[in-house]
């Protein structure tokens, strides 16, 4: 158990509650601006303003524009961990840069990182083996 006291919930939900009040700023203002939309077709038909015709335009644009966010971020993350699942050039990339820094730094101490390498794998071999 850590000793450390438990954060104040402002603090520890702090990027939450910003995305929160970030998310509810957004979807108020869309209900106003599509408000003022409805009112002003309305009043060029010249006919009252009803809010059942305001409460379908406005969830139906509320749903689209939320299909079109999940969308995206499905694709993101989906599509991402597809990528480096597959070894893109760009997650190759990385890793071979990162096994050429631990070789330089291995050979900057005398050790030669293939042996290294042998070393690791008879560990963890023995780790599996115990099993």
């Amino acid at each position: 158990m850590s000793s450390r006291p438990r954060p104040a919930f402002t603090r520890a939900y702090s990027f939450g509650i910003v995305t929160g009040v970030l998310f509810l700023m957004a979807w108020a203002g869309q209900f106003f601006f599509q408000l003022m939309v409805v009112e002003q077709d309305a009043a060029a038909h010249a006919q009252a303003f009803a809010w059942s015709d305001f409460w379908p335009r406005f969830l139906s644009s509320t749903l689209e524009n939320w299909q079109s966010e999940f969308l995206q971020l499905v694709w993101q993350t989906a599509g991402l961990s597809l990528l480096l699942f597959w070894g893109s050039s760009q997650s190759k990339e990385s890793d071979e840069r990162v096994e050429r820094k631990l070789d330089l730094l291995l050979r900057e101490r005398g050790l030669e990182p293939t042996e290294v390498d042998a070393v690791v794998r008879g560990e963890l071999d023995g780790r599996l083996n115990q099993r």
